[in-house]
C-alpha cells in the first residue's frame, strides 16, 4: 500500500522517467503560450471571433493571463508536476488553508489502487478532524464577510426572488441543524432530501455535515419506484421535501412522490417516522397538500423555532459525508459515497483554478444539487472559496429563452457554467435570444456533463461569451468529485471540444483492450493511476461491486468507463461511454465524435446517437436529430446529414438510419437519456422503463411516432 509522509519532502521523490505520461503535458511549456506554431492550426486570441471551423486554437490574451491564478504553461507544468511527484507535500500544503480542529497524523494519504494486491482502498488526511459546512460557512463570517450575499436565489417566475448573506445562511443552517438534533438525527444517521433548486436545498445539506448525518440527495425528477429505492438502500432518519414546485408552467407534487415512496419503503421492511415539508407556497398552498398525521410536519411551523446557533460535530476526515446514487441505469442504483476531508480540499481547489475565482465574482452554475454538480460546484466549491452563488429554481427557456441571459445581466453573473445539451438547445432557438441581452458582466464560460462538440463549443464562444470568455470544459465523474481534466483559463491555448489537461494530482492514461499503456498520439481507454483527495471511497454496502466496476477491468488503475483520445500536441478529447462505443465492421466509433459531425450541419440543432444491432455489420448507427426551428423534413436533408458524416468522419461511420426528433428525451438538469433512445432505436418499447425523470414525458410518444418517417 503506498502512502505519502505529512512533511513536505519527507517522501522519496518518484522517478519520472521520460517515457511517462507527463511528457504529455510538457511538450506545451515548451511552445510559446502553450501552443506555438503548428502548421496546420489557424489561432486567434481572446477578444477575437472564432468565426470559421478552421480556428482550431483559442489563445488566452495578455490582459486575461496576466491576472489569471495560474498564467501560463510554465507555472501549471511546475504545480503539475510537484503534484505528481509530491503528492503529499503538494496537498498538505493546500489543506493547511482549511480549518483542522486536529491534523492528520502519521501520513497524508494511503492508497490501494491495485485490486490485484488487496482490497481497493483510498485514505486522504485520516486522523484529522474538520467539518466541511464550518469552513464553508462559519470561516468565511469570522473572517469579516457575514454581510457578502452567499446565495442569490431567482424562483421560477421572474421577479420572485430572494437572498442570503453568509451570516443569514448560518443561522438558517444552524436552526435546521438543532432541529434534526431535537428529532434523533446523530452523527452517521442518513438524511435523505428531496426538494427543488430552493434555497432550503444547499441550506439542508450544510445543516446535515454540520451534525455528521450523511445526506443523501435524490433529484426532484425522480419516480415514486426510484425514491423508494434509495431510501430502502440508505434507511434515513429523515426525508426533507417540500409539498411541490413549479417548473416552468407546470406544477409537480413533490409531495405525493414522496408519500407514494415511503408506503414502498415500508412495505420493504424500512419505515420513515418523519417527513420534514417545505411550504412552497408559489406553487401549491398548505391547505391543498395531502399529509400524514403524526408523520408529516411542517418545516415553517418547527424549524423557525430552534436557536440560530448551533455546536460544530468535529468529523474524521475519512468519515462519510455524503452518499449520491447514480441514475439512469436499471437494476439497483450504486450509491457513490464521498468522505469529508479529501472532498473538500478538492472541490474547493478545482472550483478555484479551473473558474480562475476571484472574490468578487457572481457565478452561477445552472446544475441540479440532486446530481454531482450541485453538490461540488453549486454549493461545496463556491463557498468554500467564499463565492457568492446564483440558485435557479425555474427552466431555462421559460417563460422564454433568453431567461439565462436575463439572470446574468441581473445579477451580474462572471462565470457561467452549463452542460453542452443546453448551450445546443438555446443555439438551436437562435441568437437574438443572447443578443437581445448585454452579458458584459460574464468573463469565464464552463461546460459540464458531456464533451461539447466543437460547433457548440464555437457558439458559445462566439455568441455567449462575445469571443471574450474562455470556456472551461470539465471532464469529471460522480465518483471522481471533482474536475479531472479541465482548461485552466488564461494558462494556456484551447481547442475547441477538448477538455485539453489533467488537474493537479490527477494521472489519465489511455490503455488498450489488454490494459496497455498507450503513449503519444492515440485513442482507448480513459483511466487513472494512483489515487487523488476527492475521490469516492466506496459503493454504500457493496465495495465488491465497487472494486469489479472500477479496478477490475484494468488491474492498477481507476476505470472510469470513458473512450478518449490524445492528440499529438497532448490535448485529451473525450469521446463519450465506453458503452456508447459502437462496433461498426470492426471500426470503433465513438457516438460523440458522429453527434458533433450531425450537428455541424447548418440544419442540425442536436444530435443523439446510439448502436442498433446490423446482421451484416454487427453494429449499425443509429441517429436522432433534432433540426433548427422551421426547416422541414426531407429526403434531401437526410441525405445531407449521412453526407456530413462520411466527410467529417468516414463512410463507415455514416449513420443507417436518420430519425426525425422534434425534441429529445431529457431530465431537467438536461441529460438525454439515451437508455430511452436505444430502446425506441431497437423497436423494444414494452421496455422503456422509468420515464418520469423527463422534462417532457411526451417527447417519448413523438419519437415512437415518427420511427417509420
Amino acid at each position: 500500500m503506498a502512502t505519502g509522509e505529512a512533511a513536505v519532502g519527507a517522501s522519496p521523490q518518484r522517478s519520472l522517467a521520460s517515457s511517462d505520461h507527463l511528457r504529455h503535458v510538457e511538450s506545451m511549456t515548451q511552445l510559446p503560450s502553450g501552443a506555438g506554431q503548428i502548421s496546420h492550426l489557424n489561432a486567434v486570441i481572446l477578444g477575437e471571433p472564432l468565426a470559421s471551423e478552421e480556428n482550431d486554437l483559442v489563445f488566452p490574451s495578455h490582459d486575461f493571463s496576466r491576472q489569471a491564478l495560474v498564467s501560463s504553461p510554465e507555472q501549471y507544468w511546475k504545480m503539475y508536476k510537484r503534484s505528481v511527484e509530491d503528492p503529499a507535500g503538494f496537498w498538505s500544503e493546500i489543506a493547511s488553508q482549511f480549518y483542522w480542529r486536529e491534523k492528520w497524523y502519521p501520513e497524508v494519504y494511503s492508497e490501494n489502487i491495485d485490486v490485484s494486491k488487496g482490497t481497493v482502498k483510498f485514505e486522504w488526511f485520516k486522523g484529522a478532524r474538520t467539518n466541511i459546512c464550518y469552513n464553508a460557512v462559519d470561516q468565511n463570517v469570522e473572517a469579516g464577510n457575514g454581510g457578502k450575499v452567499a446565495i442569490y436565489w431567482e424562483g421560477n417566475e421572474p421577479g420572485d426572488d430572494g437572498q442570503l448573506t453568509y451570516a443569514e445562511l448560518l443561522e438558517k443552517i444552524c436552526q435546521l441543524a438543532n432541529y434534526l438534533k431535537h428529532v434523533g438525527v446523530q452523527k452517521g444517521d442518513a438524511v435523505v432530501i428531496y426538494l427543488p433548486m430552493l434555497m432550503e436545498l444547499p441550506i439542508t445539506m450544510l445543516a446535515c455535515a454540520r451534525i455528521g448525518a450523511v445526506h443523501s440527495v435524490v433529484f426532484a425528477g425522480f419516480s415514486a419506484e426510484s425514491l423508494a429505492q434509495r431510501i430502502i438502500d440508505c434507511k434515513p432518519k429523515v426525508v426533507i421535501t417540500c409539498n411541490a414546485v413549479k417548473r416552468g408552467s407546470k406544477a409537480i407534487h413533490l409531495k405525493e412522490i414522496v408519500d407514494s415512496a415511503l408506503v414502498e419503503s415500508d412495505k420493504n421492511g424500512v419505515p420513515v417516522g418523519l417527513c420534514l415539508t417545505f411550504e412552497n407556497q408559489s406553487a401549491m398552498k398548505r391547505e391543498d397538500t395531502k399529509w400524514t398525521e403524526g408523520r408529516d410536519v411542517w418545516w415553517q411551523d418547527v424549524v423557525p423555532q430552534f436557536p440560530t446557533k448551533c455546536a460544530v460535530e468535529w468529523v474524521d476526515a475519512e468519515d462519510p459525508l455524503f452518499l449520491l446514487y447514480t441514475s439512469g441505469s436499471t437494476g439497483k442504483p450504486k450509491g457513490v459515497l464521498h468522505t469529508a476531508g479529501g472532498y473538500m480540499v478538492y472541490t474547493a481547489t478545482t472550483f478555484k483554478y479551473a473558474f480562475d475565482y476571484k472574490p468578487s465574482d457572481i457565478y452561477w452554475c445552472t446544475a441540479d444539487c440532486g446530481w454531482i454538480t450541485g453538490h461540488s460546484y453549486v454549493t461545496y466549491g463556491p463557498l468554500l472559496n467564499g463565492a457568492t452563488v446564483v440558485v435557479f429554481e425555474g427552466a431555462p427557456n421559460y417563460p422564454d429563452s433568453g431567461r439565462c441571459w436575463d439572470i446574468v445581466d441581473k445579477y451580474k453573473v462572471t462565470i457561467f457554467y452549463t452542460a453542452p445539451t443546453l448551450v445546443r438547445s438555446l443555439m438551436r432557438e437562435g441568437n437574438e435570444y443572447v443578443t437581445h441581452y448585454s452579458r458584459k458582466s460574464l468573463r469565464v464560460l464552463g461546460s459540464v456533463g458531456e464533451p461539447i462538440n466543437p460547433s457548440a463549443w464555437r457558439w458559445f464562444y462566439n455568441v455567449v461569451g462575445d469571443s471574450r470568455c474562455p470556456i472551461s470544459d470539465t471532464w469529471w465523474q460522480t465518483e471522481t468529485g471533482g474536475f479531472m481534466i479541465t482548461p485552466l483559463p488564461g494558462a494556456w491555448s484551447q481547442k475547441p471540444g477538448s477538455a485539453t489537461f489533467p488537474f493537479f494530482g490527477v494521472q489519465p492514461v489511455i490503455v488498450d483492450e489488454k490494459g496497455n499503456e498507450i503513449e503519444g498520439e492515440c485513442s482507448g481507454y480513459l483511466c487513472i493511476k494512483r489515487s487523488w483527495p476527492g475521490a469516492f471511497r466506496t459503493l454504500y454496502g457493496d465495495h465488491e461491486r465497487y472494486e469489479t466496476t472500477y479496478f477490475k477491468p484494468f488491474a492498477g488503475y481507476y476505470f472510469t468507463g470513458d473512450g478518449c483520445s490524445r492528440d499529438k500536441d497532448g490535448y485529451y478529447w473525450l469521446t463519450g461511454r465506453v458503452d456508447d462505443v459502437i462496433n461498426v465492421s470492426g471500426h470503433r466509433i465513438g457516438t460523440a465524435e458522429v453527434e458533433s459531425a450531425l450537428v455541424s450541419h447548418p440544419h442540425c440543432a442536436e444530435a443523439a446517437v446510439v448502436g442498433v444491432e446490423h446482421e451484416i455489420k454487427g453494429q449499425g448507427i443509429y441517429a436522432f436529430v433534432t433540426l433548427v426551428e422551421g426547416v422541414p423534413y426531407s429526403e434531401e436533408l437526410r441525405k445531407s446529414l449521412i453526407l456530413v458524416v462520411r466527410n467529417q468522419i468516414g463512410a463507415f461511420a455514416a449513420p443507417d438510419k436518420i430519425h426525425w426528433a422534434p425534441g429529445l428525451p431529457k431530465t431537467r438538469s438536461g441529460k438525454i437519456m439515451r437508455r430511452i433512445l436505444r430502446k425506441i432505436a431497437s423497436r423494444q418499447l414494452d421496455e422503456l422503463g422509468d420515464t418520469s425523470t423527463l422534462a417532457d414525458p411526451s417527447v417519448v410518444d413523438q419519437l415512437i411516432a415518427l420511427s417509420d418517417c
